[in-house]
């Protein structure tokens, strides 16, 4: 079969901006639940998307963390690719795909660095394997072989045992959102697309797009 003629006609709900809630972080917060009950692989998977000092975007697949009214929280290697380009630019796109529900949300907004004592709150409670392969790993920068990178792991595990320091270079950023949507997969590609847009007052006004 070509390529062009993969399809599927999506057929499982609909979503209105008259149903939602007025929140458009109760609604992502329904919509995860949701998604969980429904065994969606890995449901806090999501694209972030950073655009690099050239104007260039590059996109990666990441777990979040945390979501709340402050928004969404992950971690990572400050150091790495998408580190500087939030360096240089701290706006950010995210979207998570729900395939067993026919859905996805994208969501922008600003970016902000966690703190040091919420980066090492949640570092020391990562696996220990989690723990020594961030001390290990300069994230993003060439390596000669895989062989290199397993011996610069038996050597921090020998280092520091069952107590690795969290590095400098290793946090967390949360996205704080100024526009959501949610979007619903309908037949004939007439999918519902809601969306938030946050307004200068802190509240949020929801609308329809087109599909």
């Amino acid at each position: 079969m070509s390529i062009a003629h993969l399809r599927k006609d999506y057929q499982l709900a609909s979503l209105s901006e008259t149903d939602v809630a007025s929140d458009p972080i109760q609604q992502f917060s329904l919509w995860f639940e949701q998604a969980l009950k429904a065994d969606a692989s890995e449901a806090n998977a999501m694209s972030l998307s950073t655009v690099n000092a050239h104007g260039r975007p590059s996109s990666r697949i990441l777990l979040i963390k945390e979501f709340d009214q402050r928004g969404f929280t992950w971690f990572t290697n400050y150091s790495s690719n998408k580190g500087h380009d939030l360096a240089l630019h701290p706006y950010a796109a995210m979207l998570f795909f729900w395939h067993p529900l026919e859905r996805q949300v994208r969501i922008e907004g600003r970016i902000e660095k966690l703190s040091e004592e919420e980066n090492d709150s949640y570092f020391h409670s990562r696996p220990l394997g989690s723990r020594h392969s961030a001390n290990a790993s300069q994230q993003s920068q060439p390596i000669a072989n895989r062989e290199l990178l397993e011996e610069r792991l038996l050597a921090v595990v020998e280092e520091f045992g069952d107590n690795p320091p969290r590095p400098a270079h290793w946090g967390g950023y949360r996205l704080v959102p100024d526009r959501l949507e949610f979007w619903q997969g309908r037949r004939s590609r007439l999918h519902d697309r809601v969306v938030y847009t946050r307004q200068p007052d802190g509240s949020w006004a929801i609308g329809r797009l087109q599909p």
